[in-house]
């Protein structure tokens, strides 16, 4: 394996997992900007509202993606290990 082959194998593994990531961080990013906008329209500033939706919202895209989260890295692992 030249430098060249180690390099673009780890970009790849980079960019892998941030492509698997995004949903939970998109699905938490959205429920927090809700929330966020109920806290302010209700004066409500209490630390546990904005973050108790945005865990359960997290979790739930996790246990939802997670099929597809684990055929990605199977097939990342799959391309490495090929000659």
């Amino acid at each position: 394996m030249t430098d060249g082959d180690l390099v673009e194998l780890v970009r790849q593994a980079i960019l892998s997992g941030l492509l698997v990531i995004a949903p939970v961080l998109l699905a938490g990013f959205v429920v927090a900007l809700l929330t966020g906008l109920v806290q302010a329209a209700t004066g409500i500033h209490e630390p546990l509202v904005g973050l108790a939706p945005r865990l359960v919202a997290m979790a739930a895209m996790l246990v939802l993606v997670m099929p597809w989260m684990v055929e990605q890295f199977v097939e990342m692992f799959r391309t490495a290990a090929s000659p």
